[in-house]
């Protein structure tokens, strides 16, 4: 590569920012790390990159500072800033593999000979290219794409991470990237400091990174070559949050609008241990496969499997295995008291949602973490069991729904006996039935009309249980009757049809009030 190019992260802007008043700017790597208390958040164009800015910071954090113990992450939570001079000497040793079209060691990148030059637009996981349906645009692999020295940046941070498995054009395939599945969480503080810092675990990290530690453990940026040797098990955290799983060579060329890239090489290289789970997600365990970890379906907001991420009893981490980071932060809390215990951050949810190489859609939501969910594991089974409520209540929804539709297509409905007679039914009005359950949304109408309430019922759990469980489950009565009266719009006027309606609203009446608290006077449709 020519050295007449030159776009080094450390002294050039690339790094998008909202800043404390609101404003949004594009700050290089030394401002940002200087600025960072004066930063609100970081803003990636997706929440892929914004993922992956989020853990480029951290793995340089992590190696100026550990921190490698309790008492050394309380000392960096108490200043302001972060100790520049530090930051500032690693930088600059390291200044010229932070450039992205060095001659030598452009940073996040090597060239691989088995592959062809192509566009850049298979870097892009929005963008069509081979599998991958086209997100948000309509560039292809024909027509291509110019990227920004900005943009290439962001992408080379994200194809590592989130990079497909699938074919190369050589024997050997692409492997999924680190965070290619699953559901990044990132506890949200009140500026990027603080964010950084909640998501700093101790480093070395033992048991919150399965104990996979040595001293070869470094950034990708600081080996010599990081595909040597050629292995499944980082050498530690920081060799993991960089982990090379592809060999990246970006081709930049002059044009009248500036230094873009258009045209790259892209090669298979390292493959991780499917079975190292990742400090920053949270898990299911399965019976028979161990830990899988949650991922974003389309139909489900992921606030439906909130308690997970405080599964620390012994019942509930028997079910699932929350994040590293935040059972760093539970650590901290229950030893120090800082965090204070009473204080609300949020957590940020990042991902995508992808199968058999093709991502189908991105992904990022937002939920309140009180702290006390950390500590209180009564409080946790608290929030698990009303969660499991709402879940109960949308499957009495679908109950109810399908009697309403067999109200329509059977002539005569035994009233005690219906599930059983559902059973019997033939294979083309059981479809009927279900085309018109799917038609109404029923369940999805309910579960939208909670996403807004459930954000102030987390919080005020906390605070009021008494109270807030009065309202959450008048919220879910609600909304369960919402979702009804929608439903039943469409049916016709016939006495069939007003006949499913009266049965429908009878059997939903009885069931909420045995899964509810009975009120005093239940409406009447």
């Amino acid at each position: 590569m020519s050295q007449e190019f030159s776009f080094n992260l450390v002294d050039k802007p690339w790094i998008p920012c909202i800043k404390n008043d609101g404003t949004q700017v594009t700050l290089n790597l030394q401002q940002v790390m200087s600025q960072a208390h004066k930063i609100r958040a970081l803003t990636g164009d997706t929440p892929l990159i914004t993922a992956a800015l989020h853990r480029f910071l951290l793995t340089i954090l992590h190696r100026v500072f550990g921190p490698d113990s309790e008492d050394e992450w309380a000392e960096l939570w108490e200043e302001e800033m972060w100790d520049m001079a530090s930051l500032n000497r690693y930088l600059e040793k390291w200044k010229s593999r932070f450039d992205l079209f060095d001659a030598e060691r452009p940073f996040y990148q090597s060239s691989d000979d088995r592959m062809k030059t192509k566009s850049t637009i298979s870097l892009s996981h929005d963008k069509s290219s081979g599998n991958n349906p086209t997100l948000f645009d309509h560039h292809t692999e024909e027509i291509g794409e110019s990227l920004t020295p900005a943009q290439a940046a962001h992408i080379l941070l994200t194809v590592q991470s989130f990079g497909l498995a699938g074919l190369s054009g050589i024997s050997r395939t692409f492997t999924d990237g680190t965070m290619a599945s699953g559901i990044i969480f990132l506890v949200q503080g009140n500026n990027l400091k603080e964010t950084l810092m909640l998501n700093m675990i101790q480093y070395p990290p033992d048991e919150l990174f399965q104990n996979i530690h040595t001293r070869d453990d470094k950034p990708s940026w600081e080996m010599d070559n990081p595909f040597n040797p050629d292995r499944k098990n980082p050498f530690g955290y920081l060799d993991y949050l960089t982990w090379q799983n592809r060999k990246v060579l970006l081709f930049p060329e002059e044009t009248k609008e500036g230094v873009v890239v258009k045209k790259m090489t892209m090669g298979p290289a390292l493959r991780y241990d499917a079975a190292i789970l990742d400090p920053m997600k949270n898990y299911r365990i399965h019976k028979k496969l161990g830990p899988l970890n949650y991922s974003f379906s389309e139909d489900r907001v992921f606030w439906r499997n909130s308690s997970s991420l405080f599964a620390f009893s012994d019942d509930m981490s028997k079910k699932a295995v929350p994040p590293a980071t935040l059972r760093w932060l539970r650590h901290l809390v229950k030893e120090l008291g800082i965090p204070r215990r009473n204080q609300t951050y949020s957590t940020l949810a990042l991902g995508m949602s992808k199968k058999q190489a093709k991502v189908f859609f991105f992904r990022q939501e937002q939920l309140p973490i009180p702290l006390d969910y950390l500590t209180d594991e009564i409080l946790v089974e608290k929030l698990d069991n009303a969660i499991n409520t709402s879940g109960t209540v949308a499957f009495d929804l679908v109950q109810t729904a399908r009697l309403l539709g067999m109200y329509q297509q059977v002539s005569t409905v035994e009233e005690k006996g219906w599930h059983k007679q559902w059973a019997g039914l033939n294979v083309n009005a059981k479809s009927a039935i279900n085309d018109w359950i799917t038609h109404t949304d029923m369940e999805r109408n309910y579960w939208a009309n909670l996403d807004i309430p459930f954000q102030a019922f987390i919080v005020e759990l906390a605070r009021d249980e008494e109270k807030a469980l009065a309202e959450w489950y008048a919220q879910l009565r609600k909304s369960a009757w919402r979702a009804f009266e929608l439903a039943t719009q469409s049916l016709g006027n016939d006495a069939r049809s007003f006949k499913a309606m009266v049965k429908g609203e009878s059997y939903l009446r009885y069931r909420l009030n045995e899964v509810l608290p009975k009120i005093e006077k239940e409406k009447t449709l």
